[in-house]
């Protein structure tokens, strides 16, 4: 070899050395049979596992579930009726009808108008977007203050089942829909999700698949860290899940600031939960049943989490590698509609098998009638975001002497209820956040809020559109630590919507700073 070859052979090497990873991505093909089975394996995986999960949501917090889960016949009926697959489905139709440059204010407009029950980060989210706050802000902490829960983690599955080997375009997808109603770990519970049905379609080993979806968000981030510390606990005790489980419990099951969960076993933290499913892909060694039976014994939301492993496990097998008990009542449901959607289980398959083609070319890839190449991306996550108002510190019913009230209050079982206008609440606390916990309904009224002497912007409204269950009237974090002075002052007014002028409070919530 001359010195000219050899001298232009190392600036190719070098020049490859730096092109970015997305360019040096190999094509990777499926037949279009093999991508349809994976997507529907993906859905039925997802309808499987809430089913098998269903009876013990919540019903095992803070502590391994020792339940008999046996799978019995009828289970699978219960899907057509779950929020782990009609919400999602919400969202589909928006790419299905507006297509996939839908922005996230459109979404939202379809997330205001739906109604179905929701809770949490969803409820949170579909309130504030009918008071006209709009999207990605109806997902911000500054009005949702349930942005780090699971709710976007068990309703991103359909994005990651059409991007196959695409985690980038995944997350360009969770970016616009996640952001209706959470933000920060709450976001990245969807694209880790994502990023693992993405992986699922070229990765037969669970472990890696786990580690793709966690490249797809900051490693900062306190869920990147809880991933991390599973991934290397895992690899210390590979056949004890108990023990992971414990070490996990200890370092990582605390501090949720979610109301319902404040300084209670109950968690619905998006990245806790997500660790859930990630326990059974980890421990399930690719089996089916020992996969969701060990996310479901994981505790907490556990229909929601199963539904996801089983959801990812389901594209790696393939539909027709779905153990066959598991499938004796599809040929009776796959064309029965979903709850509040125009989609049956052939007619999703279907939407997301066009959507995955128009994503596959959409990236440079290629399809034709009997197969699919697809230019594969590498994860990329994006920036770090991070919320908490706070580690949960104090609960103050309106009984406390904290409290001080004046004007027409009631007493009813405890809470504080005035209809009038003028009504003082004012409570006097230490903290730097704190959230106003009552009632909110069709009878709902207003109030003006001031903090430390300096009226809010944000204005207490107790009304909320039906089906919508949330008891967060008012929050404020990011306080200097230390006293605080809240005044609430009822204004006699309403939504119009409201069949009332009521605000009901029960109690505080108040945060101190992290150490």
């Amino acid at each position: 070899m001359n010195s000219a070859s050899s001298i232009h052979i190392r600036a190719l090497a070098l020049a490859l050395l730096f092109l970015a990873p997305a360019a040096l991505a190999a094509s990777k093909t499926l037949s279009r049979a093999a991508l349809l089975d994976k997507i529907r394996g993906g859905w039925a995986g997802q309808m499987i596992g809430v089913a098998y999960g269903a009876p013990t949501e919540f019903k095992s917090n803070g502590k391994i579930g020792e339940w008999d889960l046996t799978w019995k016949d009828g289970m699978l009926e219960n899907t057509i009726h779950q929020d782990d697959l009609y919400v999602e489905m919400t969202f589909a139709k928006v790419m299905d009808d507006l297509g996939l440059g839908a922005t996230t204010q459109q979404y939202g407009e379809a997330f205001k108008v739906s109604k179905y029950h929701l809770w949490h980060a969803n409820a949170g989210a579909r309130r504030v977007l009918n008071q006209g706050i709009a999207a990605p802000w109806s997902g911000h902490p500054k009005y949702n203050f349930h942005a780090n829960d699971i709710d976007f983690q068990i309703e991103a599955d359909f994005i990651g089942l059409m991007c196959p080997g695409l985690p980038r375009e995944s997350n360009k997808y969770c970016d616009r829909v996640g952001r209706v109603m959470n933000y920060g770990d709450g976001l990245y519970g969807g694209m880790f999700v994502c990023g693992m049905y993405s992986a699922a379609y070229f990765e037969s080993d669970p472990r890696k698949v786990v580690e793709a979806g966690l490249r797809c968000i900051p490693a900062r981030s306190e869920y990147g860290q809880l991933l991390a510390d599973l991934l290397r606990w895992q690899a210390q005790y590979p056949n004890d899940w108990r023990k992971v489980w414990q070490l996990v419990q200890a370092k990582w099951d605390k501090d949720d600031p979610c109301p319902d969960g404040f300084n209670a076993p109950f968690n619905i933290d998006a990245k806790l939960n997500g660790a859930y499913v990630a326990f059974g892909l980890l421990f399930g060694g690719g089996d089916f049943e020992k996969t969701m039976e060990i996310s479901t014994r994981c505790g907490q939301d556990s229909d929601c989490n199963p539904s996801s492993a089983a959801g990812v496990l389901g594209v790696m097998l393939g539909y027709e590698r779905i153990p066959a008990k598991f499938k004796t009542e599809m040929p009776q449901l796959e064309n029965r509609k979903f709850d509040f959607t125009d989609y049956s289980f052939n007619d999703i398959v279907t939407s997301t098998e066009a959507r995955a083609l128009q994503v596959i070319r959409m990236t440079g890839g290629r399809v034709t009638d009997r197969e699919v190449v697809v230019k594969t991306q590498t994860p990329r996550a994006p920036k770090l975001e991070q919320w908490s108002p706070g580690i949960p510190d104090r609960r103050i019913p309106a009984s406390d002497p904290a409290w001080t009230w004046t004007g027409t209050w009631r007493d009813d079982r405890g809470t504080k209820v005035s209809e009038a206008a003028g009504s003082e609440a004012v409570l006097k606390f230490d903290g730097v956040a704190v959230a106003v916990i009552g009632t909110l309904n069709q009878l709902g009224g207003r109030a003006e809020v001031y903090l430390d002497g300096k009226k809010q912007d944000l204005q207490l409204d107790a009304y909320i559109v039906p089906n919508t269950h949330d008891n967060v009237l008012w929050q404020a974090y990011g306080l200097k630590p230390g006293p605080h002075t809240l005044r609430i002052v009822t204004t006699g007014t309403a939504d119009s919507r409201s069949q009332g002028r009521q605000v009901a409070i029960r109690d505080a919530c108040v945060y101190r700073a992290a150490k």
